[in-house]
This record gives structure tokens, C-alpha cells and sequence, in this order.
């Protein structure tokens, strides 16, 4: 089953009530345009949402990575806030790549919530379809009934990692671009480089240039090294992020799930002691 849906097929079922989009629209070098670009036009009904207020949880300066988990029952109470039952539709929408829809998608399914699919193309898409828009505030909603249950076995850690850091049955993907994983240029964490044995696997390369989706044969191309062995995966990127993207790539290519590492390179260079490799 795919995890993404199109601009028409949502705009056929906006407004059923079992369906809710919320559009996560985030900026990292401008933080409050996200919200200011909902206001000025989002899909009718759409609910925002903040990577850094709603999808993170405070920074702990030396312990974790740039964007840590939520609280699971802080996001319970939010997502009850927005009338999230256990069965609604939860479409995840940013402005286009899937970049931040993307980590929605995964926090969802980390919390037993699989109702969930990304909207291929964003909201560039949506516009670019001449579907109505808004700026309308959403609507006040009943109280929803969604409970959190999170499943700790879609993450991994720094130490399993360390650990396992010549176990060939561990296979850790970057999701950040090249100059980056190479420690040719870092602009945004004091230290650059990647994780030992790490491949280079951009996430933006998930996508066309048009912003939409590579189909699952495109994807399964990317992933080609893996589909035939039983190697596990782990995604990271800067923040754990934009892992998410490759998370969600690899399912569609039809390969197992792999695990999150959530505080990724951001965390990673907070201990002095872990190994760092620069270069291909």
C-alpha cells in the first residue's frame, strides 16, 4: 500500500470528516515563514503545524541531536486537540519535496497511528491543480480520542550504533547531501563528516524535479544494493529529520522498514569519543 496520495484524490475526500491534512510548511533558516505562508494560503481545513513546537521536543545541549522526539503524551493531547481519532486519515502536507511531511508520517507511525500518507507534490502541487485555497482559520473541532503507543523498536541509538560499527549486517544511510557527507562543507553543525561505514544515500534524489514522488520501480533502482540481502537499514541525516524521507522511500521500494536514528549527526558529534570519516 502506498504511503502517499495524490492532490486529486484528497481534494475528492476533503470534506470527509474522517480525513484531516495538516500542513507542516518549515523553513530552517527562516522558522517563522512556515506559519506566516499557512496564513496566507493552505488548503481549506488544514490544520498547521511547527517542526520545532509541535514535531520536536526541547533541545538538551550535549545529549540530544537538533530536533529530538516529542513527548508521546504531549502529542497525544495535541493530535486530540485537532480531533484525531484512532481511524482518521491523517494527510501530511508541506511545500512540496515532503522534507517535514515526512517526519509527521513517521512520528504517526512510531505511535501506532498507520492512517497516515504524505501528500505527493505538497502544497506547490495543490496550487499548481488550481484547488481552492484559504485563509481561513480552521474551525474548532470536537476532542479526539487518538491514544499514543509508541514502538521503540523503529528507533535505534548512538551506542547500538557504536556497538555495531563492523557488523556488516548494519547498514547506516545518509540522507544528507554529498558536500555534507563528505565534510566538504557543513552548514549548520560545528563538525563535519559522517558515520563510519555510512553510504550516501540524498534524499532528494527520492523525488523528480518537479517535486513529486519517483515511482516505486524508481525507487527500488535506489535502494538496489539492498533489496536482495537481509542487511538491516538505518536512516539518520543533520536531525533526524529528513531521515524520515528515506525511511518512507524505502517502504515504497517495498524493503523492509528501517530504524530511525533520531538524534543523528547532530548528536552524534555531541561526544567527543565516536568515530567521525570525511571523504566518498
Amino acid at each position: 500500500m502506498t504511503q502517499r496520495i495524490d492532490v486529486n484524490s484528497l481534494a475528492k475526500r476533503l470534506k470527509d470528516p474522517g480525513v484531516c491534512v495538516f500542513d507542516v510548511r518549515f523553513y530552517l533558516e527562516q522558522p517563522a515563514r512556515g506559519r506566516s505562508d499557512f496564513a496566507a494560503a493552505h488548503i481549506p481545513g488544514a490544520r498547521y503545524l511547527r517542526l520545532d513546537e509541535n514535531l520536536s521536543s526541547s533541545i538538551i545541549p550535549g545529549k540530544t541531536g537538533r530536533h529530538p522526539l516529542p513527548d508521546p503524551a504531549q502529542f497525544e493531547a495535541l493530535m486530540r486537540r485537532n480531533g484525531i481519532n484512532h481511524d482518521t486519515l491523517i494527510i501530511a502536507c508541506d511545500d512540496g519535496p515532503g522534507l517535514f511531511a515526512s517526519r509527521l508520517w513517521w512520528l504517526l507511525r512510531w505511535l501506532g497511528h498507520t492512517q497516515v500518507k504524505i501528500l505527493d507534490g505538497g502544497f506547490k502541487a495543490w496550487q499548481a491543480a488550481g484547488l481552492s485555497v484559504t485563509q481561513e482559520t480552521p474551525r474548532p473541532v470536537a476532542e479526539g480520542h487518538f491514544v499514543a503507543h509508541p514502538d521503540h523498536s523503529k528507533l535505534i541509538d548512538a551506542q547500538e550504533i557504536s556497538q555495531r560499527l563492523d557488523d556488516p549486517s548494519l547498514q547506516l544511510l545518509d540522507a544528507r547531501g554529498p558536500a555534507r557527507f563528505s565534510g566538504e562543507n557543513e552548514p549548520i553543525d560545528p563538525i563535519a563528516g559522517h558515520i563510519p561505514g555510512a553510504a550516501n544515500l540524498p534524499c532528494t534524489s527520492n523525488i523528480d524535479s518537479n517535486g513529486f514522488w519517483l515511482d516505486s520501480q524508481q525507487l527500488r533502482t535506489r535502494f538496489e544494493p539492498w533489496m536482495a540481502t537481509d542487511i538491516e537499514l538505518v536512516s539518520y541525516c543533520g536531525s533526524g529529520v529528513t531521515a524520515c524521507h528515506n525511511i518512507l522511500a524505502a517502504i515504497e521500494a517495498g524493503l523492509p522498514e528501517p530504524r530511525l536514528y533520531i538524534g543523528s549527526w547532530s548528536q552524534w558529534i555531541t561526544d567527543p569519543d565516536r568515530p567521525i570519516a570525511t571523504g566518498a
